[in-house]
C-alpha cells in the first residue's frame, strides 16, 4: 500500500518564530519531509521571522542542524537538502514594532498562498495580525495558523478571538492541535463512518463505557513556569483529550466537510454536563531517584496545580444519556501512551455458564505509540474439555498493515501545514468551540480552587493515584492498563 501525495499549490510561508522551538523541532523538519515526498512545489518559499539578527546563511544553517537533529532520519535524494535550504530565507523582525516589516513585505509575491504561522506567544497574535495587514502583507486569501494554548480561560479566549477577528475572517484562521493530525484519529472517523459495522453500536444501548487516556513519561522539565500556571486541565483536557472526545461522539455529518464536522463537534461540548467533584482526581508525581518531584520540578513547594487529572463526564442527548466517559491524563507515569477505548456491554444473556466467564468487545485506538487499532472479540480457547472462553485482539497497526509505507506516513504537523495550504479547515478548531471549551472547563478549575483542593501525590512510574482507581471502581469498572 503506497501513500499518495498530492502536491499543492506554490506557496509562501512566513514562520514568526522561525528560531524557536517548535520551529526547530516540527514546523521545518516536519517541511523538509514534505519536501522530500515531493508535495512542496517548485516557487514555494519558506521565510523565517524572529527578533534575532542573523542573515539568510546563518539561518539555513540553522534549519540544517533541526533538520538533521529531528527530521527522523529521512533519507532523500542527494542535494535535496541544499535544493530546500535554498527555497528558505530570513528576516529580523520586530512583532511589537515597525522593525523589518517593509523588507518582509518585499518577499512575498501575489501568484502564490499565503500562510503565517504565528509560532509565538499568544499575547503577540494581535500584534502580529495588526501588522500584517498594516504593512499590506495580509490580502483576502491569506491564512494564517495560532498554536495552543488558546487563551487561559473563556475570558481570554474571547479576547484573542476578538483580537483576530479585527484583522482577519474566521475562513482564515487556522487554530491547530496537532492531536488531529495524526493518522489514528482520522481513521477513527474512517472507521465510524466509512464501515456499517460500527455505527449501528456506536450509542448508549451497546457501549458500557467509553476511556480516554493520554499518558506521558515525563514530567514537566523546563515548562515549569509555564506548566504552574496551566497544570494538566488546561494543557491537556480542554483541547486535546477534548477533541478526542467529540470526535468519538459527534454525530454523522452530512458531508466530510469543514464547517459539518466543526458543527457536530460543538454540539458534543454543548452538550457535556457540568462534573461532580467527586467524579474528579487531581495529582502531583512525587520524587524518586529519576527525578525530583511536581513542586520541586517548579519550584514552588506549596502548588496546587495538578500533573494528572483524571474525571468521569456524561453527554446529555439521546445517543449517550447514562453512558459515562472516562478521561485521565498524567506527567510521569508508567509509559507513554494514548489510547482511546470503547468497551461495549456485556452479551445480555451468556449460554455457556458462569465458569466461562464475562466476556465483552473492546475496539482500542492506539494514537501512540505504534499506531493502529485493536478489536478484541471473544472466541473459544483452543483445546479438549469443554467450552473454555477467552478475549483475542483483531490487531492493526500501521507498521504491520502499511510495511515500509509506514515510515512514509506524514506525521501530524506535516499534515496539517499542507492543509492550511490547501484552506481544509476540517482538522482546526474554529472560535465558538474554542469559547464552548472553556466555558465548561472553567467552571470545574473555579470549583476545585473554592474548594482550596490539594492534588493527591502520586508515585512516579506509577499508573497515577490510587483515587483515580477508586473512580472507576466505584462503578464496577477498571481503567485499562497504561501500556506502551
Amino acid at each position: 500500500m503506497v501513500s499518495r501525495v498530492i502536491p499543492v499549490d506554490p506557496f509562501d510561508l512566513v514562520i514568526f518564530g522561525g528560531t524557536g522551538d517548535l520551529a526547530r523541532r516540527k514546523i521545518l523538519p516536519g517541511l523538509f519531509r514534505r519536501f522530500c515526498a515531493g508535495q512542496m512545489p517548485e516557487g514555494s518559499q519558506i521565510i523565517g521571522a524572529a527578533r534575532s539578527e542573523m542573515d539568510d546563511a546563518e539561518y539555513r544553517r540553522m534549519v540544517s542542524d533541526a533538520v538533521a537533529e529531528f527530521g527522523g532520519g529521512r533519507t532523500c535524494e542527494a542535494g535535496t537538502l541544499e535544493a530546500f535550504l535554498d527555497a528558505v530565507s530570513y528576516v529580523t523582525t520586530d512583532a511589537k514594532g515597525d522593525g523589518g516589516w517593509v523588507e518582509l513585505n518585499g518577499k512575498m509575491r501575489d501568484s502564490t498562498v499565503r500562510a503565517f504561522y504565528f509560532s509565538v506567544a499568544p499575547s503577540l497574535f494581535g500584534d502580529l495580525a495588526e501588522r500584517l495587514h498594516r504593512f499590506g502583507l495580509a490580502t483576502p486569501e491569506s491564512r494564517i495558523v495560532v498554536e495552543k494554548p488558546f487563551g487561559h480561560d473563556l475570558e481570554s479566549a474571547r479576547a484573542l478571538n476578538a483580537a483576530l477577528a479585527q484583522h482577519f475572517h474566521e475562513t482564515q484562521i487556522y487554530r491547530i492541535d496537532h492531536y488531529l493530525g495524526k493518522e489514528t484519529v482520522q481513521n477513527l472517523m474512517a472507521v465510524r463512518f466509512g464501515n456499517m459495522l460500527f455505527e449501528p453500536l456506536w450509542n448508549a444501548q451497546y457501549v458500557d463505557h467509553i476511556q480516554i487516556t493520554v499518558a506521558e513519561t515525563v514530567g514537566v522539565g523546563g515548562r515549569g513556569g509555564y506548566y504552574d500556571k496551566s497544570g494538566a486541565m488546561r494543557d491537556m483536557v480542554q483541547n486535546h483529550l477534548m477533541q478526542l472526545l467529540c470526535l468519538i461522539a459527534m454525530e454523522p455529518p452530512a458531508k466530510f466537510e469543514p464547517d459539518a464536522v466543526r458543527d457536530e463537534k460543538l454540539k458534543v461540548i454543548r452538550a457535556l454536563e457540568p462534573v461532580d467533584w467527586h467524579h474528579i482526581v487531581r495529582g502531583q508525581y512525587g520524587a524518586d531517584e529519576n527525578g525530583p518531584s511536581y513542586r520541586e520540578d517548579v519550584e514552588d513547594p506549596k502548588s496546587r496545580t495538578e500533573s494528572f487529572i483524571a474525571m468521569k463526564c456524561h453527554i446529555s442527548n439521546w445517543r449517550w444519556a447514562g453512558t459515562p466517559f472516562y478521561l485521565r491524563t498524567g506527567k510521569r507515569l508508567k509509559a507513554r501512551a494514548s489510547e482511546i477505548a470503547v468497551v461495549f456491554k456485556d452479551a445480555p444473556h451468556s449460554i455457556f455458564g458462569a465458569d466461562a466467564g464475562r466476556h465483552r468487545n473492546v475496539l482500542a485506538i492506539r494514537l501512540q505509540p505504534n499506531e493502529g487499532m485493536t478489536l478484541d472479540v471473544t472466541i473459544k480457547e483452543p483445546g479438549p474439555g469443554g467450552m473454555r472462553l477467552v478475549d483475542v485482539p483483531l490487531d492493526m497497526s500501521f507498521a504491520d498493515a502499511l510495511g515500509p509505507d509506514a515510515e512514509e506516513v506524514p506525521d501530524a504537523y506535516e499534515r496539517l501545514i499542507m492543509d492550511v495550504i490547501r484552506g481544509n479547515q476540517t482538522l482546526f478548531m474554529r472560535g465558538d468551540e474554542v469559547e464552548a471549551a472553556w466555558a465548561w472547563t472553567d467552571p470545574l478549575i473555579a470549583g476545585w480552587q473554592a474548594r482550596n483542593d490539594v492534588p493527591k501525590t502520586y508515585d512516579p512510574g506509577s499508573s497515577g493515584p490510587e483515587d483515580a482507581l477508586m473512580l472507576m471502581h466505584r462503578d464496577g469498572r477498571k481503567w485499562r492498563e497504561v501500556k506502551a
